[in-house]
């Protein structure tokens, strides 16, 4: 008998599954609304110019390819703290700021999970908004956090419920992990505004809890400096300890590099030396270092005066893209008489919480070829000229 004949199967992804059933679709005019990640208006993944032209200078001066340090390459490391935090962050002049480039984003969080679960043991607690994306669960989940939620978004108003979400905050025992989005938040596509921001940051800091800002989509709102008042404000106010995991997946078109970077900020300079030895010591007991090759054209993207200029106006475009198929779908359906999604242009990112039902999705699926989360999650950069009159008719069709 088999030592694994009692594994059982794991439960499918549910956004994995959605992408295979789009595949097998025979229908000629299909459209995936369910994908995660940015196409272009060709429904094609981009390739930067940016990029492509560090890699066109690292394949004309080709070198060996050793082993990185364990926390990664020192460039890479030196230019994710200076786009995070801001170039004359007194943080980083202080030395209070370590950062470790990590395997993706999500090989930040769990770097994250696992040293912040030794350092808090039997007592780690994480709060996550509700909704969130799903891998936030799993990941802490399995570091063996006990799981908390704070109520986020408002169904009613299809915008933040930020009195609940102040509520939930203050009762929350100090030094309970708080996990909150930079930006551009999955799956709702609400974000909280400055004001919001300042008073968020004010119950952290008074409650002493701990931030963990994942900002995954820096840049796909509102610019990468303005992406990034959430990092900014923790700073400005003082907050002794904070966390940010960050990917530039999406906004440097490197899904495969696995390009992400976890920074820890401590209290002063000695001890940030120390957490970045756990960090460490957390990474070797994983993957042992990361990878080269998407570190070295990040970090050459973001170390030339020129090449960055060029990747924030790449970016620009990306960015201008969403919003114009934001406004342009709201446009069209209230053509279509369905003048109720005027909501999406508030949102930001790539997706939103359309509010469909998970029958209104159903109907989509079956009736239109158009894949959607059962959540109602869409991602609006699967738009394009191409399919979206489609896509409006076919929404319009099932609200009615």
């Amino acid at each position: 008998m088999s030592l694994f004949t009692h594994v059982e199967a794991a439960p499918g992804d549910p956004i994995l599954g959605l992408t295979e059933q789009f595949l097998a679709d025979p229908r000629p005019n299909k459209v995936n609304l369910g994908v995660g990640i940015y196409v272009d208006e060709q429904g094609k993944v981009p390739l930067l110019e940016c990029v492509r032209e560090v890699e066109t200078r690292l394949a004309r001066s080709p070198a060996p390819r050793s082993y990185l340090p364990i926390d990664g390459l020192p460039a890479y490391n030196r230019a994710t703290g200076k786009l995070l935090f801001g170039d004359d962050s007194p943080l980083l002049a202080a030395g209070r700021v370590v950062t470790a480039q990590t395997i993706g984003g999500s090989g930040a969080l769990r770097v994250a999970a696992d040293l912040l679960r030794q350092i808090f043991g039997a007592q780690a607690r994480i709060a996550i908004s509700n909704p969130s994306w799903g891998n936030h669960h799993v990941i802490f989940r399995s570091a063996g956090f006990e799981l908390l939620e704070y109520r986020y978004y408002d169904p009613a108003s299809k915008g933040i419920d930020e009195a609940g979400l102040l509520a939930d905050l203050e009762v929350l025992q100090p030094g309970t992990v708080v996990l909150l989005h930079g930006c551009c938040h999955n799956p709702t596509g609400v974000d909280l505004d400055a004001n919001q921001w300042h008073r968020v940051v004010a119950v952290l800091k008074e409650r002493r809890l701990l931030p963990f800002i994942d900002l995954a989509y820096q840049g796909f709102d509102r610019g990468t400096a303005r992406d990034a008042l959430a990092v900014r404000l923790l700073g400005e106010a003082g907050v002794e300890n904070f966390v940010v995991a960050n990917s530039y997946s999406k906004s440097f078109s490197l899904y495969g590099e696995r390009v992400g970077a976890l920074s820890f900020v401590g209290a002063d300079r000695d001890e940030a030396a120390r957490l970045l030895t756990r960090i460490k010591a957390t990474i070797r007991a994983n993957y042992s270092s990361p990878a080269t090759h998407g570190a070295l054209l990040v970090s050459g993207v973001l170390e030339s005066d020129d090449l960055r200029a060029r990747w924030e106006e790449e970016l620009g475009h990306m960015r201008g893209r969403i919003h114009a198929m934001r406004a342009a779908l709201v446009e069209k359906l209230a053509a279509r008489g369905a003048p109720q999604y005027g909501f999406f242009v508030r949102q930001a990112g790539m997706f939103s919480y359309s509010g469909l039902t998970k029958a209104q999705v159903d109907r989509l699926r079956e009736e239109y070829a158009i894949y959607a989360l059962t959540s109602g999650r869409i991602c609006i950069a699967a738009l394009n000229e191409a399919n979206l009159d489609y896509v409006a008719d076919a929404i319009a069709a099932v609200s009615r």
